[in-house]
């Protein structure tokens, strides 16, 4: 299959428990068309394909045929899953954005190059919009992939030197157009964002703590108005680790604020703040491709005469419209230690913290001309020391939201009983970790040593589940 991509220009979505990657197959044709050779290498594994423009599909034909000859309306909802991988490595590619093309529903592969995408009724005869930096967009109807453990491969796309050019403008001047096109680009009405969120609190290599949630947000708008967001949970759990007898936990200004304070466009990243323009040096460094878009990379760093911990990382934005698509930064790692009150509210009594890393990704994706957050990323490791003890305790913490749909119809701020607290959000302790919690909602598959942890240690588990016809 590898030659096959490299002579013809296709490439494949499977099934990875019907086919067996590592096997080899021997052929010898001589211009022979391609579905001959198909035939050729599957003739004994009663395994079917379609060609659809320039991708192959392959199959068994119990797996897809309800769902590419019948004209009859699907009544259920249906499930996507699998991973997305490199065509030529087939190294796994984290953070890859899936999407229904029409709609709003999408979501972001783990750190595994996992996903677990839920298809509506209506959205049957769409198609999926596969992307990931650097690499060609695809797009694939989703009748052809409704099965689970599919794996999908994208190709690496290399901009030619003939085709790059760089305007006369420096980075500065492509950040203020960036400013200036947030209300075209992000949109003046509100909306309800559906997202999945998790966070983890680990402990040298112990999990301590672990939360998922799925949450429905208002999204105010991004221009016209003071107004600040708001969450409502609508089912979560909070697994903890009853094993581990030291119960230090820090306090960190983490979570559900932080992912609404890190969309950046709408609390406008410092980076790229006007005001603190002479804080930072810029660099327009390439043009890489982003959901089959040019877009410019700038990267920046603070200036050596600036003595407060700063930002540096990367920012890519769209060279026709001027949006941000992603951004990738971390506190700068030589002035970090001067931040310690930046993630920390209060260290456990007797105890100092001190952080080594904090590092933030943050994307958008549009949906119907118009950009919406779509996923927030961020990674932070610290030492804890008690201060009678010689060694340091190291803590690492990560959390995650993933935007799994869109809304713009008959958006209204919540009533104030149902926004939740961003401090507490689990109730009603049981026993056990059960993978089908979260039923027809999208969710992001935890990594698989993750899993593995959660499956088997000691937990008690609280789960939250408001009324379910409540928005």
């Amino acid at each position: 299959l590898d030659l096959i991509i490299l002579m013809t220009g296709y490439y494949f979505t499977y099934d990875s428990k019907i086919i067996d990657v590592e096997k080899n197959t021997e052929i010898n044709v001589t211009e022979q068309p391609l579905k001959a050779i198909l035939d050729s290498i599957f003739k004994n594994d009663s395994i079917r394909f379609s060609v659809l423009t320039n991708h192959i599909i392959i199959y068994k034909d119990h797996e897809v045929n309800s769902t590419k000859i019948t004209n009859e309306p699907v009544q259920v909802q249906n499930s996507i899953s699998g991973r997305i991988v490199d065509s030529e490595t087939r190294d796994v590619l984290p953070y890859a954005t899936i999407g229904i093309i029409s709609k709003g529903n999408g979501t972001v592969t783990n750190l595994n190059g996992e996903f677990v995408l839920k298809i509506p009724p209506d959205c049957i005869d769409d198609s999926l919009s596969v992307s990931y930096l650097g690499y060609i967009n695809r797009f694939i109807p989703v009748k052809q992939v409704l099965i689970s453990s599919l794996t999908i491969t994208l190709v690496r796309d290399y901009i030619p030197i003939s085709e790059i050019i760089i305007r006369s403008q420096s980075p500065q001047e492509i950040i203020r157009k960036t400013i200036a096109a947030i209300p075209g680009n992000y949109g003046a009405s509100p909306s309800y964002l559906t997202g999945f969120y998790r966070e983890a609190v680990i402990k040298r290599s112990e999990l301590q703590v672990y939360s998922e949630a799925v949450l429905q947000i208002y999204k105010s708008a991004y221009s016209g108005t003071l107004l600040s967001d708001q969450i409502k949970v609508v089912k979560s759990r909070k697994i903890e680790n009853t094993g581990i007898k030291d119960t230090l936990t820090l306090r960190l200004k983490a979570g559900l604020s932080s992912c609404l304070q890190l969309d950046g466009v709408k609390n406008l990243f410092d980076f790229i703040d006007p005001a603190n323009y002479q804080s930072y040096n810029f660099m327009l460094t390439d043009i890489v491709t982003i959901d089959g878009e040019s877009a410019y990379v700038i990267d920046f760093v603070q200036k050596d005469d600036v003595d407060v911990a700063l930002f540096k990382g990367s920012i890519y934005i769209n060279i026709e419209d001027f949006s941000i698509l992603l951004t990738e930064f971390e506190l700068n790692p030589d002035h970090i230690d001067k931040s310690i009150s930046t993630f920390v509210n209060n260290s456990a009594r007797g105890y100092t913290a001190r952080p080594l890393t904090a590092k933030y990704r943050i994307s958008y994706r549009k949906i119907n001309g118009l950009y919406y957050l779509n996923h927030v990323r961020g990674d932070l490791r610290f030492l804890a020391k008690e201060k009678k003890k010689v060694f340091n305790t190291p803590f690492s913490v990560f959390f995650e939201l993933a935007v799994t749909n869109v809304d713009r119809e008959n958006v209204t701020r919540f009533e104030r009983e149902d926004i939740t607290p961003l401090h507490t959000i689990f109730s009603k302790t049981i026993n056990g970790y059960n993978p089908d919690f979260w039923g027809n909602q999208d969710f992001l598959k935890p990594e698989d040593n993750l899993l593995d942890v959660l499956k088997n240690m000691n937990v008690r588990l609280f789960e939250f589940s408001p009324n379910p016809n409540s928005r």
